[in-house]
């Protein structure tokens, strides 16, 4: 079986900065020095020569120029630009249309024994019922100008959400409040979203956590991220999807979602938060 894509990344990365800090090494001079002659702090050039921050075009080209390395700038830049596939833009991730987005995933969600997602702004993918997935992915497609293939994406993420009802596998939620009162459809498909959120609630292997708009929070709120077992993140921006994989990055999303999980009510007070919001809708 191939490596895991978020493994070469990780791996790639790695030897880039290996090479980066080889560089330096051969030219005689501390990461002290180094930062003095590239303007930035010794703190940079160390999470660069550890593979915790990639670095820009502009970081290698300062970093060879101030190693006297300027012969190698073109090719570390060409083995960085290839270690930058865990940060993609929508816009190469959605050239092709969203059906194949939504089946780029399949296996790392069947591989996946323990899904925690918080979400901010959309009912989350896992529990989008097709009509509401229709009116979301109608709109991406729209603002982003992909092809139209909204009915296949639909169905792809439908079948890819299977995995919701595989019992050995963990899923757990926290939502904002304010995504059961965002009106992305009609207020009929809203309903029946809203209805089958409920539904979903029932289940075992499914936890759902709603922090109240009214609540004390221990922290902010936060773009929408998912963490697959302790491994992987996806976190998305506006303009990119970003696959975090080190191990320090996947702990403090962890640590944010623990905190997030503090400031949501379940059971009941959940089930009241999206009732009042179904009767909003009246």
């Amino acid at each position: 079986m191939p490596p895991h894509p978020s493994s070469r990344v990780q791996k790639a990365r790695e030897e880039l900065a290996g090479r980066l800090r080889e560089i330096r090494k051969d030219a005689g001079i501390s990461g002290r020095e180094l930062a003095v002659r590239c303007g930035w702090s010794e703190s940079k050039s160390s999470r660069i020569e550890n593979a915790r921050t990639p670095p820009s075009d502009a970081d290698i080209k300062a970093w060879c120029r101030a190693c006297d390395a300027d012969d190698q700038t073109a090719d570390l830049i060409a083995a960085n630009r290839q270690s930058a596939d865990a940060h993609v833009q929508w816009r190469r991730l959605q050239r092709s249309g969203l059906r194949r987005l939504q089946e780029s995933t399949g296996d790392l969600y069947r591989q996946t024994q323990m899904f925690r997602t918080y979400v901010s702004d959309v009912i989350p993918g896992f529990l989008q019922t097709p009509g509401y997935a229709t009116a979301l992915l109608s709109s991406i497609a729209g603002f982003r100008g992909t092809p139209d293939d909204v009915g296949d994406a639909v169905a792809a993420r439908m079948r890819r959400n299977e995995v919701l009802s595989n019992g050995a596998r963990r899923f757990s939620f926290v939502l904002e409040e304010s995504v059961l009162r965002y009106r992305l459809c009609s207020a009929e498909t809203m309903a029946a979203q809203l209805g089958h959120l409920l539904g979903v609630m029932d289940h075992q292997n499914v936890a759902v956590g709603l922090i109240p708009l009214s609540a004390q929070r221990a922290v902010w709120p936060m773009p929408t991220f998912t963490i697959f077992d302790d491994t992987r993140v996806h976190a998305d921006t506006l303009d990119a999807a970003a696959t975090l994989t080190q191990p320090g990055q996947v702990e403090l999303y962890a640590r944010a979602f623990d905190r997030l999980s503090q400031g949501a009510v379940r059971g009941a007070a959940a089930r009241s938060l999206i009732t009042d919001a179904l009767a909003s809708l009246d």
